[in-house]
Formats: structure tokens, sequence, C-alpha cells
């Protein structure tokens, strides 16, 4: 998969496209905080172009406003990442600097992430935004499971169409909710999108809860190797057993 095969299967209309490319220096200004910041965007950036805009009349979905938000459009960008730079932080980076949701697609070392993260207005000071809930990124060239299969329901799954369109807002989750099946498809072989909005949420929280279990699983096996009392590492070992069954049941809600 490439830049162009995920921007033709999501199906938009040519009046969305923007194709210009954008100075770092906007992104130096809006999203790094320090000088280590402003650093890994001038270093770690090759080129950003801004590549297509959503909006209610380029797509006929209604913008959202309440009072912690604002989703008047949604930004289509692709960013290069040189070699070696951190490209989890440059995301960051990027979806601090607009006000808007991004859908931000990665390009590093000839693979590609997508990422996409929801923002509020700042507490204090409501002509900032800041990021809501963690960062929602799929790397689509470091998997093993995924089958040529998977990756043909995926794009097609991203098509405008299959949307929830309610609203800016729920087109954007609809989005993220595509991401989200990606990962439950690489844990369960079967991509399938979230029809609903409880599934959606149930997904997400199962997914979360999973990859919380992994971790506390890895954590206790490197803590059996190192264990050399024999009562104290049948205490890991029964604990390891013991979450390997709650992961195989959230494992069934993903």
């Amino acid at each position: 998969m490439n830049v162009t095969d995920l921007l033709s299967a999501m199906e938009l209309s040519k009046s969305t496209a923007v194709n210009q490319r954008v100075p770092k220096k906007l992104f130096i200004e809006n999203g790094a905080k320090t000088t280590a910041d402003k650093r890994q965007i001038n270093e770690g950036i090759d080129e950003i172009y801004w590549l297509a805009t959503i909006k209610p009349s380029t797509v006929g979905v209604p913008e959202y406003r309440d009072e912690m938000r604002e989703y008047l459009e949604i930004a289509i960008l692709n960013v290069t990442v040189r070699s070696g730079a951190n490209a989890r932080r440059i995301a960051e980076f990027v979806h601090r600097a607009i006000p808007y949701p991004v859908w931000l697609l990665l390009a590093q070392d000839k693979g590609i992430k997508i990422s996409l993260a929801h923002k509020r207005w700042a507490q204090n000071e409501k002509s900032k935004v800041v990021l809501e809930g963690e960062i929602v990124e799929i790397d689509l060239e470091s998997h093993s499971k995924a089958t040529l299969e998977l990756e043909k329901r995926f794009l097609d799954g991203l098509s405008l169409t299959n949307q929830r369109r309610s609203n800016i807002m729920i087109l954007y989750q609809s989005w993220m909710d595509a991401l989200l099946a990606w990962q439950a498809a690489l844990l369960t072989g079967q991509f399938a999108q979230a029809r609903t909005t409880e599934q959606a949420i149930i997904r997400r929280e199962s997914l979360i809860k999973y990859k919380h279990l992994i971790s506390q699983i890895e954590t206790l096996r490197s803590r059996a190797i190192r264990e050399h009392q024999i009562s104290r590492l049948i205490e890991i070992n029964m604990e390891i057993k013991r979450l390997e069954i709650k992961l195989d049941e959230v494992k069934a809600n993903i």
C-alpha cells in the first residue's frame, strides 16, 4: 500500500484536492514546545504536503460544534519523515499544529503509517487546541499477519461511502474506527468494521485492555527469567496463566 492507494480508497471528490507543499516553519511555530522539539521537526521531516481538505461543502457532511470542540473540516496531510527520526513524536507535532482534525499519512523508510487524533479546546485558552485521548496509529508495513485479502478489505473500508456521516466529527471517528478494525484484524485474522457506535466503543476499550494485558504478561515473563525462588516462580507462572485466560476473553470482544 502507498499514499496513492489510500487516497484512492477514500473515494473523495476532486473538489477536496489541495496538493500544496507546506513549510516546516508552520509546524515549528505551532506544534513545537521546546528547542529540542523544533530541532526534531527541522531535522526529522523531509517534506510536508497538504493533500486534501474535507469540508461540508465538498462531501455533504455537516460540521460539528459544541462547548469543547469545533470540527469544521478534516485536513489530509502526507509527511515524509527521514530515516531514524521519531515518527510518533513528529505525528504529535503535526496534530498539535493544526486546529482541526488531521488524517495524517507518515512515510518513512518505504513504510506508511496512518495517524488520527481527536482535539478539543484548551481549558485556559480557547484559541488553542489540545489532543484528546490517545493518538490512533497503524503501521501498514510492520506486520506479518496481514494477507492481501485483509489489505483489500481495509482499503474498501476506507471509502467515504462506508463511513458514518452524521457530522464531521462522527465521520472522523468512523475513519478512526477503521484503523482500530485493522488493529483488530491483525489479532483475529478478520477485518470487520463496527456497524454501530456501541460496537466501536467496545472494540476500542477491548483493544486498550488487550495491549495492557500483553504488557503485564511480558513484564511477568521477564521477572520469571530472573526469579530464582521456586515458590515465587510458581506464583508468577500462575499469574501469567490467569492473565492469558483474561486475554482470550478480551480478544473475543475485539
